[in-house]
């Protein structure tokens, strides 16, 4: 088993900026590939980045892309995510994700081991 623990959610202002971070505990080794979706109120989740667990490899939402940075710290097992020039549409759960496949897997069934979410809102 995995166990994810996401933090540095909170409340920020359009075009500012907040750092995610999840906290992957257990049976590590195995884990290929960590990710990051999404779900605003009403909306289906949504695929924002993903990183090898090396972190040598990124994939990023064209959403997002050129704002937010995916990075590992394979010294203290996260990965977080950068997220600048936020707007009031990227409000949502935000959710750390384990999975063992390769390459770009983008959607929720590709991966094993999800967190609880953490809150990100950007007021207008």
């Amino acid at each position: 088993q995995v166990q994810l623990v996401e933090s540095g959610g909170g409340l920020v202002q359009a075009g500012g900026s907040l750092r995610l971070s999840c906290a992957a505990s257990g049976r590590t080794f195995n884990i290929v590939t960590m990710a990051w979706f999404r779900q605003a109120p009403g909306k289906d989740g949504e695929f924002v980045a993903c990183s090898s667990w090396s972190g040598g490899n990124t994939y990023y939402a064209d959403s997002v892309k050129g704002r937010f940075t995916i990075s590992r710290d394979n010294l203290k097992n996260t990965v977080d995510l950068q997220m600048n020039s936020l707007k009031p549409e990227d409000t949502a759960v935000y959710y750390c994700a384990a999975g063992f496949l390769a390459g770009r897997p983008t959607t929720r069934d590709q991966y094993s081991y999800w967190g609880q979410g953490t809150q990100v809102t950007v007021s207008s």
